[in-house]
């Protein structure tokens, strides 16, 4: 026998593992990287900001969150909620593209496992044992990401916004995938995870409302003391640094509690996100004063005075 016919019967016995084998093995990682490259490709398109300038707002948003509903109107208009919008849309991207690659690379190893002709079913009941165990240890730290990945989607709350999160109230300072950080008024930092917050409270989308109550003595004349307030308010406003803020004008409600030694005036202003509390402020202050001015009596005043006079 020559060596010609032996080479040719050992290649003929060997073909699968010469020729066969390897061109499944590349066939598969081609298929996985084309796979990849297109979805990586249509991940990005849905998660970035279209490059022409359109004059529809709603065509400039990425097509992922194009049809979800806008908590800020103006936000097209906004150039920190349009950048919040893209930094949203690119973080659920790049999980997206993750997961997408992860799936890959388990198909593909898998697949040039059972190629090279190893049994592959002790594999996946051990990934089945070891993925149940690993669900059933980090079920929080799913339910953490599942959360985040909601939050991001439905756009409750971002950096910058004053929000109610239950146990910590306060400005959000980072919003991540499991974690969200929250500096409440006494400079504490909050570690809130998102699959613990049951309820959200954002002050700091669309407006906010200013709510302004003053207690006077039941002695005092009701109508005049609603008014006074209402000048009060009226000329604090007429100070550009407060007009700024002001997307409404005051409204006097009336009275909104009578105590045995006190009636509780309310009044409300609509304002921009977080400038309710510095319009409170300014306007009691000057309320207060105009009180004072106008002779219109706050309650224990009379009380206090004939204690005065008593001594």
């Amino acid at each position: 026998m020559t060596a010609q016919t032996l080479a040719f019967e050992w290649t003929e016995t060997n073909r699968e593992w010469i020729i066969e084998t390897p061109i499944r093995i590349v066939t598969y990682i081609v298929v996985a990287l084309i796979v990849r490259y297109l979805l990586h490709r249509a991940i990005d398109r849905a998660t970035r900001r279209p490059k022409t300038d359109s004059g529809n707002p709603d065509q400039r948003k990425p097509a992922l969150l194009r049809h979800l509903r806008e908590k800020t109107p103006a936000a097209a208009r906004n150039p920190a909620v349009a950048e919040r919008r893209a930094q949203r849309a690119k973080t659920i991207g790049s999980v997206l593209k993750s997961t997408v690659s992860i799936i890959l690379l388990v198909w593909v190893v898998l697949s040039i496992l059972s190629v090279l002709g190893v049994n592959i079913a002790p594999f996946i009941a051990s990934a089945g044992v070891v993925g149940l165990a690993i669900g059933f240890g980090a079920q929080n730290l799913v339910k953490d990401f599942v959360s985040g990945v909601f939050m991001l989607l439905e756009d409750q709350y971002g950096v910058g916004d004053i929000v109610d999160l239950g146990e910590a109230i306060g400005e959000v300072e980072s919003v991540g995938l499991r974690i969200t950080t929250v500096r409440d008024l006494d400079g504490t930092l909050w570690y809130v995870r998102n699959g613990e917050i049951a309820r959200v409270g954002n002050m700091s989308q669309e407006y906010a409302v200013a709510r302004v109550e003053v207690p006077v003595a039941l002695t005092a004349d009701l109508d005049r003391a609603q008014e006074v307030a209402l000048e009060a308010a009226n000329e604090v406003l007429a100070d550009e640094s407060a007009a700024a803020d002001v997307l409404g004008a005051p409204e006097m409600l009336g009275i909104q509690e009578v105590a045995p030694d006190m009636v509780v005036l309310r009044m409300t202003l609509k304002t921009k996100p977080n400038a309710q509390w510095s319009l409170q402020r300014r306007i009691r202050r000057a309320i207060l004063r105009a009180y004072d001015a106008n002779d219109i009596d706050l309650p224990y005043r009379n009380g206090m005075a004939a204690m005065t006079a008593g001594r």
